[in-house]
Formats: C-alpha cells, structure tokens, sequence
C-alpha cells in the first residue's frame, strides 16, 4: 500500500503595489523562486527587481530554506517587484506568528524579549517596510483637461 507523504505547510500572503496583485506560497525547500512558471532571473531583467523579491527572505536570512511560488498580475515590472515583496513579507509575517497567538513578549525598554523569538522577525520585517503597503497610484484624469493635472492651453485673445 502506498504511504502518504507528509504534508508540508504553506504559508500564503498577497501583496499589492499599483495594480498588480501578487499571490505568494511559501514551502519549505531548497530556495527556488517560480514567478508566473518562470524563475526569478529569466522573469525580472533588471537587478533592483530581482533584489526586492528576496530582501524580506535575506532579511530573516530564509533565503536558500524557502521555496517561493508567486502568480502575479497587473502592472509593469517594477510594481510586480513590490507587489511580490510585500506577498513575500506577509506570508514570512504569516509563518513566524500564526492567527491565535498571544500579544508578544515585551521587555521593560520596548524591545521584544529574549525568548520571544519569531515575534523579532516580525518587527525586523515591519521595521524595515516590507509589510507597509505602498498606496501611490496613478491620479486619474479628470474632464475639461488634458490628464490628470494638466490644462489645455490658455489663450487670452
């Protein structure tokens, strides 16, 4: 009879950026990156891309232990880097303090307390900005005018 493998767990988290809308898995491995069926190098063309996809991974230093699958759309490239950083972030968010767990331990300065462990990789990666969504968006246009902001010429006579 066949055995069955042991399940290993997920960890999900969507980011956003612009419009894209990025759909993160996290599982345990050997460090792959699967953007869209595409690995990371053939998907990103430029370095800042690729280098804002595994910042929130070397942040808490995963980086070659997690297998990264994403499935994104909408956007350019550059708003796909954020969106994939930020579904990164919150899905290590997700990982390190599952739904249900106390407050965390907090010293008397402030600081988490020694044994509060995964609650410190949480703050690393909200105190670096991975888990801040960007809310910039493209000003829509408005009627009577050229773009957003922009008038038609002015002509006195």
């Amino acid at each position: 009879m066949a055995e069955s493998k042991a399940a290993k767990p997920v960890y999900l988290g969507t980011g956003r950026r612009k419009t894209a809308v990025a759909r993160v898995r996290l599982t345990e491995g050997s460090g792959k990156i699967s953007i869209n069926g595409r690995q990371l190098d053939d998907y990103f063309t430029e370095l800042k891309d690729r280098q804002a996809v595994v910042a929130p991974l070397q942040l808490v230093d995963m980086q070659n232990r997690l297998d990264v699958t994403v499935k994104v759309s909408g956007g350019g490239f550059t708003g796909q880097a954020g969106a994939i950083c930020q579904g990164v972030a919150r899905a290590l968010k997700n990982m390190f303090s599952p739904a249900g767990e106390a407050t965390p331990k907090v010293s008397a300065d402030g600081q988490p307390a020694p044994d509060a462990g995964p609650i410190g990789m949480v703050k690393k990666l909200r105190d670096s900005g991975y888990l801040t969504r960007d809310g910039r968006m493209k000003e829509r246009k408005k009627y009577g005018r050229k773009g957003a902001r922009r008038s038609f010429q002015f002509s006195k006579r």
